[in-house]
């Protein structure tokens, strides 16, 4: 009975969460994180999201069971090693899909329609768009951009342009990286786990990641740029005076060499073929923890230590 637990659990797939802390990108870039009830209404909606993914998930591998089979991985997942039965798969996901509707119009109802949208989306991806290739990697990316989209729907709050191109970008790259990675099982597995692999080149695939990998840290650096706060303390004030190359009112543009080298590392992990499950390396790597960590607490010292003038 506890092995049939772990394996319920198992099958949701509660690591891949850690995907939906995207929400709380714009209540943090806004300097709102410590307004109590914006936050409250974030962590529902992080519920909500996990809950709808985990259906998603479930969803996916009912679909895909026999193929998981013949991957050297997935053949372990609860599904497609037979280790839950059919019927308790599907009663778990109706349970995840109500908990997660019913949290979200309980929230918001325009956040309940993008929720719903995105299950819509992930249900014909798994019915088949995700057999088209560059199709596949356009979905992959509008599952990020739609709970970043929906951290701010819920707050009420604006994204500036630039932010929204940068998640556009990171988005696209974390897709392209996750089918190069994927291509290294290709011929392991004789293209049968997945369509859509057999359309895409190597090379294809690895102007992708660069082509997205430049666009996701330019855009930042465009962001930085046009919406850092001011400097609001008396060193930057007195730097200032000193001379004009010490002007310190682009504050954020100091996160700008951290981003670089998490996509730089990033980039070198999906050479390597490791980036077929981005929400492990994130929590695995310890060269991207302490690029993310770096970047949150620069971040988070410049629009909430009273360095600046006012959030973003």
């Amino acid at each position: 009975m506890a092995n049939l637990a772990i394996q319920v659990i198992s099958a949701a797939r509660p690591i891949h969460w850690v995907k939906n802390f995207a929400l709380f990108a714009a209540i943090f870039l806004t300097g709102a994180l410590f307004e109590k009830e914006l936050f409250q209404n974030v962590v529902i909606a992080f519920m909500a999201f996990s809950f709808a993914t985990s259906a998603t998930y479930i969803f996916n591998d009912l679909m895909d069971a026999s193929k998981d089979r013949l991957h050297p991985l997935k053949k372990f997942r609860p599904i497609a090693s037979g280790k839950i039965p059919v019927f308790l798969a599907i009663f778990e996901l109706l349970i995840f899909l109500f908990l997660g509707l019913i949290l979200a119009e309980a929230l918001n109802h325009l956040f309940f329609i993008l929720l719903l949208a995105y299950l819509i989306l992930q249900f014909f991806y798994s019915l088949g768009l995700k057999n088209l290739h560059v199709i596949d990697i356009l979905i992959i990316a509008t599952g990020f951009i739609l709970r970043v989209y929906a951290g701010a729907l819920v707050i009420d709050a604006h994204l500036s342009v630039w932010f929204l191109l940068c998640v556009v970008s990171a988005s696209l790259f974390l897709a392209a990286g996750k089918r190069r990675a994927e291509m290294n099982l290709l011929n392991a597995t004789e293209g049968k786990t997945r369509v859509s692999l057999s359309k895409y080149s190597r090379e294809l695939l690895n102007s992708y990641v660069t082509m997205f990998g430049n666009a996701a840290w330019m855009s930042w650096s465009l962001y930085t740029f046009f919406e850092s706060p001011k400097a609001n303390i008396n060193f930057w004030l007195v730097l200032a005076e000193v001379s004009k190359a010490t002007t310190i009112n682009k504050l954020m543009m100091i996160t700008i060499p951290i981003v670089i080298f998490g996509i730089m590392r990033y980039e070198a992990l999906i050479f390597e073929g490791k980036s077929e499950a981005p929400e492990k390396l994130l929590l695995t790597d310890k060269s991207l923890i302490i690029a993310i960590t770096l970047w949150v607490v620069v971040v988070y010292w410049i629009l909430y230590s009273g360095v600046s003038v006012s959030g973003i």
